[in-house]
């Protein structure tokens, strides 16, 4: 079959390269970034490994009869038409749980930055101020409520983590229950209503959908505690930023720590930037060295077993 990779900004290709001679497969590497590009230019493939490129219904239709299968780096498919491509009888995949780990470490990470000010009184520090005063008021960790809104992998995952820190853990999700058999029980189920009125700290692991797009806004964010925290290192667009900017300017919430923004890069004049009690980091929660390399190599290994009709690993859609 032939393979395409339609993007890809990865220093090298070793990964891939392995598992494709390992299966005695090749594969081409294009660099398109639009959809007159992808139309253009990679005519006649079968299997695709997309990183950015835009598998829209237009691309999709182009590519007929021959395109079968595209296999997404990482864990988000926003960048193709999922409904048109099941219309279309083409097979999506994406590896979901390559950087699992990552993520859960980096919100953790955040957390904690929020909850000690690490960030905050460096920047003191810097400035020629030594006076722990400038921290007040903190809170003992093991006496407050941590909130995990999404229970998917990575929320699950984060919770397991973090659950040592927290007095309490609620959390947030309407396709999962926490139970025994998977060790969750800890998680109080709530609704997130009560997750948002009652945590001290919230902290996202939702996909991006239509219906959890801002789904943190004006409303949800008045909802919050003045000194609870905000983290995000799921999808840019799940909180309103113009909302967010407010809440921290008025003090509606005490804090937030985003690794993901509506645009990206984010702007660098944007309003969110010049508040003290917020931290940004740029969208790098799901990497490590080890990350990395298992990403391409799990994407390789999902289209070689397309290409061996094997039942594949990660699929997002049914054709």
């Amino acid at each position: 079959m032939r393979i395409i990779i339609s993007d890809c900004d990865h220093v090298n290709l070793n990964e891939e390269s392995a598992v494709f001679e390992a299966a005695g497969l090749s594969f081409e590497l294009k660099q398109c970034h639009t959809e007159d590009e992808l139309i253009a230019e990679c005519k006649g493939g079968e299997i695709f490994i997309n990183q950015y490129a835009p598998f829209t219904r237009r691309v999709l239709e182009a590519l007929r009869p021959e395109i079968k299968q595209i296999v997404r780096y990482g864990v988000g498919v926003n960048n193709i038409d999922i409904a048109a491509a099941t219309e279309l009888g083409v097979q999506v995949c994406n590896v979901p749980d390559y950087g699992m780990n990552e993520v859960a470490d980096q919100a953790l990470a955040l957390t904690l930055d929020l909850a000690r000010k690490v960030s905050f009184m460096n920047a003191g520090v810097r400035k020629g101020r030594w006076n722990y005063e400038d921290s007040i008021p903190l809170f003992r960790l093991s006496e407050q409520t941590l909130g995990v809104a999404g229970l998917g992998r990575n929320g699950r995952n984060f919770a397991a983590k973090a659950r040592a820190l927290f007095g309490k853990v609620v959390g947030y999700d309407p396709y999962y229950k926490p139970n025994a058999e998977d060790d969750t029980d800890y998680i109080e189920a709530v609704d997130l209503d009560t997750l948002l009125r009652t945590s001290d700290f919230v902290v996202l692991h939702m996909p991006l959908t239509e219906q959890t797009r801002n789904i943190v806004n004006a409303e949800a964010l008045a909802k919050m505690k003045h000194t609870a925290y905000i983290v995000n290192t799921s999808r840019g667009g799940l909180i309103d930023e113009a909302a967010l900017d407010k809440a921290l300017a008025d003090g509606t919430i005490a804090g937030a720590a985003l690794d993901v923004t509506e645009k990206e890069p984010i702007d660098s004049d944007s309003p969110l930037l010049r508040h003290d009690n917020f931290i940004c980091t740029p969208h790098m929660a799901w990497y490590s060295e080890q990350a990395a390399s298992e990403l391409k190599r799990k994407v390789a290994e999902e289209a070689v077993r397309f290409a061996r009709s094997e039942k594949l690993r990660s699929p997002v859609n049914r054709v």
